[in-house]
């Protein structure tokens, strides 16, 4: 089974560690691409730092941040699990899992990055900041790039088994399944529910995913279809139930956490 992630917007910078090696990064095909990334938002971030921010919707305190990233292919790196610093990741907690579950999650999980398409959560990266939707000079719209050349990594990636998609909304745009790998792709949506209301809560949502996403690497478990991961989800004690999309969108209520 191969788990989709999102990134997290909180990054930890590491303070020391190699540099950046594209080659080095799982999912090798992606390495032009990335260049293209790298080279179009370190030129924009190493020109003038107030019009880089403007472009990449930065606020006058997030100047480090264009100062980095003109700075990608020096900086330090660290694993992309130690890099991704927010609620999901926290609650996913990969340091603590026992050594199998461990390497199910090296095996079976991708993260989606604006920098970087997708990573494994053993590569080497360094702390970045930029946004999916940000438009960079001479490349274009960063979901845009990404989505012409994502679908055959993620196929074989996927080989044949499930794609668990657990993105949201803005890398979701980043790729979207062709019509042979649809049918094995399940979306899972985190919705808390109020009284009779339900709605997706942003900090619900990524604990929750997090939670979730752990729990199957305990498991062990690998469902091929979206039903029967909607019934693994079932019972690892949440409740799930199949949405829209012809049975490929699931839907895990909570309550709290």
């Amino acid at each position: 089974m191969l788990i989709l992630l999102p990134p997290s917007e909180g990054k930890s910078a590491p303070k020391r560690g190699k540099p950046l090696s594209l080659p080095d990064l799982g999912f090798p095909e992606l390495t032009e691409p990335r260049e293209q990334v790298l080279t179009a938002l370190a030129g924009l971030c190493a020109g003038d730092p107030e019009h880089a921010a403007r472009t990449l919707g930065l606020g006058p305190t997030q100047a480090d941040d264009v100062r980095r990233n003109a700075r990608l292919l020096d900086t330090p790196t660290a694993r992309a699990d130690a890099i991704y610093t927010g609620v999901l990741y926290e609650n996913l907690g990969l340091p603590s899992l026992d050594s199998a579950a461990r390497r199910r999650a090296s095996s079976s999980l991708a993260i989606m990055s604006s920098l970087f398409g997708m990573v494994r959560p053993a590569d080497r990266i360094p702390a970045y900041r930029l946004a999916g939707g940000v438009n960079l000079p001479g490349l274009g719209v960063v979901s845009a790039h990404w989505r012409k050349v994502l679908d055959p990594v993620v196929e074989a990636a996927a080989g044949n088994g499930l794609v668990a998609d657990l993105r949201s909304s803005t890398y979701a745009a980043f790729w979207r399944p062709g019509r042979a790998l649809a049918p094995k792709v399940a979306t899972v949506r985190v919705l808390q529910q109020v009284g009779s209301r339900r709605m997706v809560v942003s900090h619900f949502n990524k604990a929750t995913k997090g939670r979730l996403v752990r729990a199957l690497l305990e498991s062990g478990a690998t469902p091929r279809r979206p039903v029967a991961l909607a019934e693994v989800i079932r019972d690892l004690g949440w409740k799930v139930e199949l949405g829209d999309q012809g049975g490929h969108q699931l839907d895990v209520i909570v309550e709290e956490l």
